[in-house]
């Protein structure tokens, strides 16, 4: 299937292969599986990035767990329902691969985002004084579809995506990030969970003459 490859949403990740390959849906007799990707941060912690592979790219009926991939593609997201409520999915759409035999100092986690603030941002500090802003991007995908991405500033990005509307068009270089949480259901249970969002390190904004009114319109709406 063919589709239209936009600019505005590119990412590589590269890391340690460690999960098998998990089946995830099939469009026009095409089969997507997923794959779990160890990436290193410089810190010495790591991140864990599902990726969504096409079965054309890979053979999906082997094994690669232990092995290393440099991934490139787009951050893509979509609403699943589930607790009877619907929550955001992200995983790394893949469109090129490359199997590596180590990693050395490739350990590329790089995404540049073009899209516009589709939710008001929360600018906030923590109990140490650090600055931070959580930011919904809402990025353009083809055939009228959007992608919507939650974003994390910090410091002087942080103050500066707190004062920006609904509707701001804006430009970000950053890297995908997960994180652990617990969530709690119902009165007992509580589930641990990750949540996948990308860590800003630059980030311009854009005034492309278009008015606020325009700019939600073309985010498209996220219910």
């Amino acid at each position: 299937m063919t589709e239209k490859i936009l600019k505005n949403n590119q990412a590589v990740v590269a890391g340690e292969i460690v999960s098998e390959f998990e089946f995830s849906h099939e469009v026009f007799g095409e089969g997507f599986y997923f794959l779990t990707l160890k990436v290193n941060r410089l810190s010495h912690s790591s991140d864990i990035i599902p990726l969504l592979i096409s079965e054309r790219l890979i053979d999906v009926n082997r094994s690669y767990v232990g092995k290393f991939m440099e991934a490139k593609g787009q951050f893509r997201s979509y609403n699943k329902h589930e607790d009877n409520r619907n929550h955001l999915v992200l995983s790394l759409f893949v469109r090129e691969l490359e199997l590596l035999e180590e990693l050395n100092i490739r350990r590329p986690n790089m995404i540049f985002l073009d899209g516009y603030i589709c939710k008001e941002p929360v600018y906030r500090t923590t109990p140490l004084g650090r600055e931070i802003a959580d930011v919904l991007l809402a990025v353009n995908r083809a055939y009228s579809k959007s992608d919507y991405i939650p974003c994390i500033c910090w410091g002087r990005n942080a103050r500066y995506a707190g004062k920006l509307p609904v509707g701001s068009r804006i430009q970000l270089w950053g890297r995908i990030q997960s994180r652990q949480y617990q969530k709690k259901i119902g009165d007992e249970r509580v589930v641990n969970r990750t949540a996948y969002e990308v860590s800003v390190s630059k980030m311009e904004y854009l005034d492309d003459g278009m008015s606020l009114e325009r700019r939600v319109a073309d985010s498209g709406n996220i219910g």
